[in-house]
């Protein structure tokens, strides 16, 4: 009989697909892997991965075994769920997909303080773009997900979890650093730092702008940069001006690296939502944080402009 163990680690091996990956995401060796896949492989007589140096593949009959292996896991830890319950505890995996700004700034503060509440709970969050949350949402690889997207899907319920507002910022030297103010046709001509296309920073100020008439190859954009970090820090090096999240803006702002601007006219607003599969079963610890998040909401702002602002970082 198979173990629930040795399906754990497929489940991670066929995720990750990368042995090496799976073995820190379940804080083992990569040899345990190895071996547990191995003696699948073995009592069986079949193989369930295809080997490509140091990446896999699933083989055929590892596509047919996945999704009995999720609902086995799934299966288990509802279970799981009810053994605790009988002493009233509540612990367990949180698996969480988030889009970039979302799982690397919001997240960390929520689940602090859900934590607080619920110590033996585990989170674990994964980073990954808005559309690659959608998709892990509907294939019910993730419980839940946290983006800037609107998922609009009869699957899928999207609860509003935080209002995020979009800062020009500036270097310190920049002339509009003094006087705080511009408008949009201000911004023709200026060098201007910008995230790729796909991101929610970039389509929210590009939607706003086109209000304004003002089209993305009237901008003169001296940078693209994938990491919303690495544009404040190319803001700070006076490289250029860039549109960024307030959770990017917080720390250069708190400490005068960088200077916010207003831009006279526009409104630079993007929700950020919590969501889930509607036919996914809830363990109680992610029903509970379904729970949280929405009691919290009033206060994210506050714990998150606290949180990022809170120590100097090291030079």
């Amino acid at each position: 009989m198979i173990e629930i163990s040795s399906l754990r680690v497929f489940l991670a091996a066929a995720e990750e697909k990368n042995f090496s990956l799976a073995a820190k995401r379940l804080h083992m060796s990569q040899s345990a892997v190895s071996q547990h896949i191995h003696a699948m492989e073995q009592a069986y007589n079949v193989e369930l991965f295809i080997r490509r140096g140091r990446s896999i593949d699933l083989s055929e009959a590892g596509e047919a075994l996945l999704p009995m292996a999720r609902e086995v896991i799934r299966s288990a830890r509802l279970m799981e769920d009810s053994l605790q319950n009988i002493h009233n505890q509540i612990g367990g995996e949180l698996l969480l997909g988030c889009s970039t700004s979302a799982g690397k700034y919001l997240m960390p503060v929520l689940l602090s303080l859900f934590q607080e509440k619920y110590p033996a709970v585990h989170p674990r969050v994964k980073v990954m773009s808005r559309d690659s949350v959608l998709e892990r949402l509907l294939a019910q690889k993730i419980p839940l997900g946290v983006t800037s997207k609107l998922f609009e899907h009869r699957e899928i319920e999207c609860q509003p979890l935080f209002e995020d507002r979009i800062y020009l910022i500036v270097p310190t030297t920049h002339p509009w650093a003094e006087y705080g103010k511009a408008t949009p046709d201000d911004l023709i001509g200026q060098h201007i730092i910008m995230r790729e296309e796909m991101s929610g920073t970039c389509e929210t100020v590009m939607q706003e702008l086109k209000t304004f008439s003002i089209t993305p190859d009237m901008l003169n954009v001296v940078m693209e940069l994938g990491s919303a970090n690495a544009i404040e820090m190319a803001v700070e090096r006076g490289v250029g001006i860039a549109f960024v999240s307030e959770m990017i803006a917080a720390r250069g702002l708190a400490f005068g690296r960088v200077k916010k601007v207003e831009m006279q006219g526009m409104d630079l607003r993007r929700t950020v939502y919590i969501a889930r599969h509607i036919n996914h079963p809830f363990t109680r610890a992610q029903n509970l944080f379904w729970e949280f998040v929405q009691e919290q909401r009033e206060h994210l702002n506050t714990e998150i402009w606290n949180s990022l602002t809170q120590f100097e970082p090291v030079a």
